[in-house]
């Protein structure tokens, strides 16, 4: 048995692409986009069905340019969503614009925008993730959005205090982001790699993991933004673990031991403090943590200027039809 397919007996594995055909040749049971992603996609050849039929949708809902592109944008993440479930038994994570990150009722309006779009195409909610950057604004309207039905994935997610803010506001899953988490490390280290038994990516995601199950959270806990399989192995037995296509065809194409890292009945024997955190002291908590700091408002920063992007590229496209 390959790496893969051992690891799939311990950890739900979800195909972090938004490659329809990538998707299919891995089998993952969920899957995941982003801006970046759904930028990369749209521009491939045998995609353009699904950007043409987001543009229609908007122009059918109305003449202003700029309300165009957004509903473009937005009907652009369905229709790849909704394309993914075709193939996918499981869920999809369809985001929220990054830009709303510190506006919880934009949050809001923008979650239930997407998911009556799916609704509109015959999409059960159950299916969708809506993704949210892990802020407080964020984590509070998930809270929101649980209590209606609407599931959510909490990303950007790099700290102890994030993860504790989403387990108590109810939220269905959280994308802590292991790589970026050790790429921060490395540079602050000035080293070039970290052994993947010490990154500390790995530590924070187990941290995380033994802490819910000690305290029976229901919460799921997603590991994502992987440089190297070696991270990956050293989470095996995480909820779900969210990997790119060229990781996944790693792990299929090479055999080896692979033993179960992560265990909900060794969690509950562990020695652990349960806390609870208001917003000064998620704050406080958080601002204490330099790493996650810096990375979760660069990441804010990466993802709206991937959406930015992306608009640019349905603008344009927008264009060209009205003038074809």
């Amino acid at each position: 048995m390959s790496y893969l397919d051992k690891l799939k007996e311990y950890t739900v594995v979800v195909a972090d692409t938004g490659d329809i055909q990538s998707i299919a040749e891995h089998k993952p049971r969920d899957a995941t986009t982003n801006p970046s992603l759904l930028f990369q996609a749209a521009q491939m050849e045998q995609y353009q069905d699904l950007v043409d039929n987001a543009i229609s949708y908007a122009e059918g809902k109305t003449s202003d340019a700029k309300e165009q592109t957004l509903w473009c944008l937005d009907k652009l993440a369905v229709n790849f969503g909704s394309k993914i479930l075709e193939i996918v038994p499981g869920r999809v994570s369809t985001e929220v614009d990054a830009r709303l990150s510190f506006d919880t009722e934009a949050t809001l309006e923008k979650a239930r925008r997407l998911i009556g779009m799916y609704e509109e195409i015959g999409v059960a909610k159950e299916r969708i993730l809506i993704k949210i950057g892990s802020t407080w604004e964020g984590i509070k309207a998930a809270e929101v959005l649980e209590k209606e039905g609407i599931h959510c994935n909490l990303t950007l997610l790099f700290s102890f205090a994030q993860a504790v803010a989403c387990a108590e506001a109810g939220v269905t899953l959280i994308s802590p982001f292991v790589g970026r988490i050790m790429d921060w490390y490395k540079a602050a280290r000035g080293v070039d790699s970290i052994p993947a038994t010490e990154d500390p990516g790995v530590e924070s995601v187990t941290q995380i993991f033994n802490y819910y199950k000690k305290f029976d959270y229901k919460t799921e806990v997603m590991g994502a933004s992987f440089r190297n399989t070696g991270e990956i192995i050293e989470l095996a037995g995480c909820d779900l673990l969210t990997i790119a296509p060229k990781l996944l065809a790693e792990l299929g194409a090479n055999d080896g031991e692979l033993t179960r890292k992560l265990c909900a009945d060794h969690a509950k024997s562990l020695d652990l403090e349960k806390i609870s955190l208001c917003e000064k002291s998620f704050r406080w908590m958080l601002n204490e943590d330099q790493m996650a700091t810096e990375k979760l408002s660069d990441g804010i920063r990466r993802f709206a200027a991937d959406t930015v992007k992306l608009e640019a590229y349905i603008h344009q496209r927008i264009h060209e039809a009205v003038n074809a």
